[in-house]
């Protein structure tokens, strides 16, 4: 079973400055992490309800809960978290794991 791990940024005060990075230098990087299927990075278009504003929702999705464990001990995640400190975006994010629930609708 698939688990993913969520970031969610609020928005920036430079969202282009911002862009430039985490897109040309941060997802380079996580995608280097061991154990990743899939980065889905997504931006958000509107907010119906809540504060503050959001400006991106990243889905790193891994093969398995063991999967994900082993990736965020590896250097290559290390190197991420470290770039994601050097320019503040850890002031931006919130981050969280979660796991498909089984529901009526699929």
């Amino acid at each position: 079973m698939t688990v993913s791990y969520f970031a969610l940024y609020r928005t920036p005060e430079d969202p282009a400055g911002f862009d430039r990075h985490y897109l040309g230098t941060h997802v380079p990087l996580v995608a280097k992490t061991p154990g990743l299927v899939a980065n889905r990075v997504h931006r958000v278009t509107r907010q119906f309800v809540g504060e503050p504003g959001y400006h991106l929702l990243a889905e790193l999705v891994f093969e398995s809960p063991e999967a994900m464990k082993a990736g965020m001990r590896s250097p290559e995640w290390a190197a991420s978290g470290e770039d994601l400190a050097s320019w503040g975006g850890m002031e931006l994010v919130t981050m969280f794991a979660a796991e498909p629930v089984a529901t009526e609708a699929g």
